[in-house]
C-alpha cells in the first residue's frame, strides 16, 4: 500500500485521484445510471453510491468517537466478512438521486474528508492506535484507512467506469 510523506501529500493525492474519477461521470446520460453490464460489477450509480458510503462511514467513525460514542466497524449490524449487504445498503441509501446529485454529494464529502485530514497531527495520521475505531490487529494508522477508502477506490473504480463507458456509450 502506498505511503505518504505528509498530510499535504495525502490530500493532494486524494484530490487528484478524485478529480480524474469524478469527471468520468460527466458524459453518462441519466437514463443509463442504473445500466448493468456483465463485464463490470457496478452500475454508474452503484459506483458513486459505494464511494459515498465509504467516505461517509469514515467520517462518521471519527465523528462518533470524538463525541464519545462507541464505534462499531464497519457499521452496526454489518460484519467485515459480509460486506455485500453493506454495499447493498449504500446503493439503497445513496442511489436514489440523479448522477448529478450523487456527484454533488460526493464532492461535498471529499471536501469534508480533506478538511478533516487537515486538522490531524502527523502523529494522529501516521502512527497506529490513534483512534479506537482504527485499532485492529493490523494496527493501521489513519492514513491507511483514509487511503483504502478514497485514493484506492477512486483509482480502481475509475478503470471500471471507463470500461463500462467503453462498452455502453
Amino acid at each position: 500500500m502506498r505511503t505518504y510523506a505528509s498530510k499535504e501529500e495525502l490530500i493532494t493525492e486524494i484530490k487528484q485521484r478524485y478529480q480524474k474519477y469524478i469527471t468520468e461521470f460527466d458524459d453518462i446520460p441519466e437514463e443509463l445510471k442504473n445500466k448493468r453490464i456483465e463485464e463490470v460489477d457496478k452500475t454508474p450509480s452503484e459506483n458513486l453510491s459505494y464511494q459515498l458510503g465509504w467516505v461517509n462511514l469514515l467520517l462518521s467513525w471519527e465523528e462518533k468517537e470524538s463525541a464519545g460514542v462507541e464505534v462499531h466497524t464497519p457499521v452496526e449490524g454489518y460484519k467485515w466478512n459480509d460486506l455485500g449487504k453493506l454495499y447493498q445498503s449504500f446503493y439503497e441509501t445513496y442511489g436514489t438521486g440523479t448522477l448529478a446529485e450523487q456527484t454533488q454529494q460526493l464532492n461535498e464529502k471529499v471536501i469534508e474528508l480533506c478538511d478533516w485530514i487537515e486538522t490531524l497531527s502527523d502523529k494522529e495520521l501516521f502512527e497506529p492506535e490513534q483512534r479506537k475505531w482504527a485499532t485492529t490487529k493490523a494496527k493501521w494508522p489513519l492514513y491507511k484507512w483514509i487511503h483504502i477508502n478514497s485514493v484506492a477506490p477512486f483509482t480502481n473504480f475509475r478503470t471500471k467506469i471507463r470500461k463500462w463507458k467503453k462498452l455502453v456509450l
